[in-house]
């Protein structure tokens, strides 16, 4: 973090091109790989798949765009490792959790909302609940990758291994329902609770208000008014 994260006009750059270029590659191919993925599950759900372009493009295409999805979320990882280690400010801040899902602030006056935020453990550049999203998409990606290769490549499997592809039948979608809770609370989350978070991962830019509510440490670390560490 730098400085020139400081714009004009009170703004405050939330998200640099390239993060948001690998966020929307990654939101893009994980929809793809959700509708082809059920479409190839459930027989119920094909007309998913004739949508996609039918059952042979549907099967040569989900491995391919799998590894696109997997690479974008390494690309995060090495982007954002540092921002996503839970910290002991992360866990003071759990405790108003509920506050922040109900949007309880937002019913008080400016002034009484101000001290709350004063009061609740401040935020770094994100909160606990996206640094668990993270790691449930990151692990759960690796998860997803390790058993769709055993099962894009089944063939090549001896016999003496053969338990592996049994495995990766069970976890595969173990996995997949992982990312799929954290992907609904994403999208919930970034449209219907906090407001000005959707339009931040296309514009990159919040305001100065909006940064000090939500991630007040992480706008004073960037603005050089976070406190001197004795």
């Amino acid at each position: 973090m730098t400085t020139s994260r400081v714009l004009p006009g009170n703004r405050i750059l939330r998200y640099t091109l390239s993060e948001r270029v690998v966020h929307w590659i990654s939101g893009v191919s994980y929809i793809y790989l959700l509708l082809n993925g059920l479409g190839l599950w459930s027989p119920s759900l094909w007309w998913m798949i004739v949508i996609l372009g039918g059952g042979p493009l549907a099967r040569l295409m989900h491995p391919w765009v799998g590894l696109i999805f997997v690479g974008s979320v390494l690309w995060m990882y090495k982007m954002w490792k540092d921002d996503m280690r839970i910290t002991e400010t992360d866990r003071e801040w759990s405790k108003t959790l509920g506050k922040y899902v109900r949007n309880e602030e937002e019913e008080l006056t400016p002034v009484e909302a101000r001290r709350g935020w004063e009061r609740w453990a401040p935020v770094d550049r994100f909160n606990l609940g996206q640094k668990y999203l993270f790691w449930v998409m990151f692990w759960s990606g690796i998860v997803l990758l390790l058993t769709g290769l055993v099962l894009w490549f089944t063939e090549y499997i001896p016999r003496s291994l053969s338990f592996l592809r049994f495995i990766a039948v069970l976890l595969h979608p173990i996995a997949f329902l992982a990312t799929l809770g954290g992907f609904i609370i994403h999208v919930y989350m970034g449209t219907a609770v906090v407001r000005g978070g959707f339009s931040s991962v296309i514009r990159g830019e919040v305001s100065e208000n909006w940064a000090r509510h939500y991630h007040r440490l992480w706008l004073d670390r960037i603005t050089g008014n976070a406190p001197t560490k004795k």
